[in-house]
């Protein structure tokens, strides 16, 4: 996994993460909407990241 794409993935979880938070203390539910939805699309880009891994990494094997 590339180290930016690792870091661009965690900064959009902590950035809807943040969001979410302001949106229910400020009673916007759109806000916290729009924030689940930022931290949801972080994390799913991280898992596909890692299964790219893990596919690169049977590749690797199965050529040995």
């Amino acid at each position: 996994m590339k180290l930016m794409d690792t870091l661009k993935n965690k900064t959009q979880r902590a950035k809807g993460r943040a969001k979410e938070d302001a949106g229910r203390r400020s009673g916007d539910p759109d806000m916290e909407a729009e924030g689940r939805k930022d931290r949801m699309a972080g994390g799913a880009k991280q898992a596909g990241e890692k299964a790219k891994d893990a596919f690169r990494e049977v590749k690797r094997t199965g050529e040995r």
